[in-house]
C-alpha cells in the first residue's frame, strides 16, 4: 500500500520515529549565546524595558525530576529536572495578531493564539514568526499586535541607536 492509499486507521509511525525524534530533541542543547558586548547588554535592558519579556521570559525553571507529565506518559528525568533554562519564552498561548485560525488546545478561543516561540538560537534562523513570513527581526517585531501591541508601539518609538542595540541583543541569542 503506497503513502497515498494508506488506511487512516493504521498509525503512520510504525517504526517509533516520533519517540526517537522526541528523545533526540530532549537531548539536544540550546545553542550557545553569542558575545555579550556592552551594546548587547543595552539591548537586553531595552528588551525588558519595552515589555518583550512579558511573553519572551528570559529564565524558567524546569519541572522537578520525577514529575509526571502528559498523564504519566513522560516522567521528568534527573538530567532535565529542576534546571534553570533561558529560552526567552513562557511557552504559553498569546494572541499577537499573527494567528492562523487553527484551534490550539483550549477550545475555540485559542484559534488565533500561538505558543510563544523561544528566542534561544534566534540568530541561527533565516525565517521568523510561526509561519516563516518574516525574513528579518524588524519585520517580525512590527508584525506583533494584540497582546504584544504595547511592546510593538514602544519598539516603534525607539531611537535608531536603541533599535540597533535591541537587534544586537536579539542576534546574540
Amino acid at each position: 500500500m503506497d503513502a497515498f492509499n494508506q488506511d487512516a486507521t493504521e498509525p503512520n509511525d510504525t517504526e517509533g520515529d516520533i519517540d526517537f525524534y522526541t528523545s533526540f530533541m530532549r537531548a539536544t542543547k540550546a545553542p550557545v549565546r553569542g558575545a555579550i558586548t556592552p551594546e548587547v547588554q543595552a539591548g537586553a535592558a531595552l528588551f525588558h524595558g519595552i515589555g518583550c519579556d512579558v511573553c519572551h521570559t528570559s529564565t524558567l525553571q524546569t519541572a522537578p525530576a520525577g514529575t509526571s507529565l502528559n498523564g504519566g506518559t513522560f516522567i521528568v528525568p534527573p538530567a532535565l529536572g529542576g534546571k534553570t533554562i533561558h529560552p526567552f519564552s513562557d511557552f504559553l498561548l498569546h494572541d499577537v495578531g499573527t494567528g492562523d485560525g487553527i484551534v490550539q488546545s483550549g477550545g475555540q478561543e485559542t484559534r488565533n493564539k500561538l505558543r510563544t516561540a523561544p528566542l534561544w538560537g534566534l540568530r541561527t534562523r533565516g525565517r521568523l514568526l510561526h509561519d516563516g513570513s518574516a525574513s528579518d527581526l524588524t519585520t517580525a517585531i512590527r508584525r506583533h499586535d494584540g497582546e504584544a501591541g504595547l511592546a510593538r508601539s514602544r519598539f516603534r518609538r525607539l531611537e535608531r541607536h536603541d533599535v540597533l542595540s535591541l537587534l544586537a541583543f536579539l542576534n546574540s541569542l
